[in-house]
């Protein structure tokens, strides 16, 4: 499921981790204002108007190089600098006089160079500290799942990625119904592009645009929950306000929202699972994303991650994922054309019958 970029990456970060232990220290981003003013609805609730970005370096799960949540600043902006260097080699111009072979049959033939990807360029900084993972509880930095629910996991995982029976087999994703690897389904998650998410507000119902697949999740302010015949792709997601925070509880999952992976991260849910969010814009160009997620039947613990919304310039564009998409019927058919292949084999083998 790792990307090449992801092992580069983790590469890069690790060298650098060992490198740089003896290096002089260096200034980090300043912390929140604690004094911070929020621009105002006419309601006197705060404005998230705009559109605003997950893209980072940093993941939801900590790798095992870190052993704490916080990143020193001189091995951050190294490992920013290097990663930096390393995109830059990516889409370094191919030299047309190269005489290359074709990939062996059925073997990969690659894929996006890095100019096609915008996962960030920087780790995530929450008040003023460099983080190594979203996640902050529990303390290692990786999501809780208990042995079942490991098992129900990894189970789902292989029926998304490994069966071919039917298009409603394959993931969520594949499909174009939402994005790939929770980008939009709370809790919202950073992915190699895309990454963009924009608020509309009124008293009663504030919608969160998501660029990818431009999904729009409909927060109902002060409501109660719909019963759970009511799934929904992004889950019921209800909300009101505590002071100038936001808090948002979302259940009620679509069934094919329960497995969200991407190249980087893998994480699953189930229907009931029960997402908190809270959201308070602690500068003008920064919104504090928290989330809780509880689920005793998946998880020994509920676990909680904090991350940056940076505003960005819009507008978002269409995410025309169906467009020139041929990818899910070439699956399906290559699939029909290997069971063929198969059963005609079986036939020979059983002289012809």
């Amino acid at each position: 499921m790792t990307s090449r970029l992801t092992k580069c990456l983790t590469a890069t970060i690790s060298f650098i981790a060992i490198g740089m232990s003896g290096a002089a220290a260096q200034d980090g981003p300043a912390p929140w204002d604690p004094n911070y003013e929020p621009p105002r609805m006419e309601d006197g609730t705060p404005s998230f108007a705009g559109v605003w970005s997950k893209a980072s370096i940093t993941s939801i799960e900590r790798s095992p190089m870190f052993d704490t949540l916080v990143i020193p600043p001189e091995i951050a902006q190294n490992a920013e600098e290097m990663r930096a260097r390393m995109f830059d080699q990516r889409n370094s111009a191919r030299n047309p006089d190269e005489i290359r072979e074709a990939p062996e049959a059925g073997g990969s033939v690659g894929g996006y160079n890095a100019f096609w990807l915008d996962p960030g360029s920087t780790l995530g900084v929450v008040n003023g500290e460099y983080r190594s993972s979203w996640i902050v509880d529990p303390a290692d930095g990786r999501i809780p799942y208990s042995e079942e629910g490991r098992a129900e996991m990894e189970e789902a995982v292989a029926l998304a990625w490994h069966n071919y029976d039917n298009p409603e087999n394959r993931s969520a994703a594949e499909r174009c119904t939402v994005g790939y690897g929770s980008t939009g389904a709370p809790p919202m998650l950073n992915v190699l592009y895309n990454n963009h998410v924009q608020f509309f507000q009124t008293d009663d119902l504030i919608v969160l645009l998501v660029e990818m697949n431009h999904n729009a999740r409909q927060i109902r302010m002060n409501a109660e929950h719909r019963g759970p015949d009511m799934a929904q792709w992004l889950g019921d997601s209800v909300g009101h306000w505590e002071g100038d925070t936001l808090v948002v509880e979302t259940t009620n999952f679509h069934p094919d929202m329960n497995q969200r992976s991407s190249q980087a991260q893998r994480f699953y849910l189930q229907e009931d699972t029960v997402v908190e969010e809270r959201f308070t814009r602690v500068a003008d160009d920064t919104i504090f994303y928290e989330y809780t997620v509880t689920d005793p039947d998946l998880f020994t613990q509920p676990w909680s991650a904090e991350m940056p919304l940076w505003a960005t310039d819009g507008p978002i564009y269409e995410y025309a994922c169906h467009e020139g998409n041929y990818s899910l019927p070439g699956i399906l058919a290559g699939a029909r054309r290997e069971e063929r292949l198969a059963a005609e084999a079986a036939a020979e083998a059983n002289g012809g019958q």
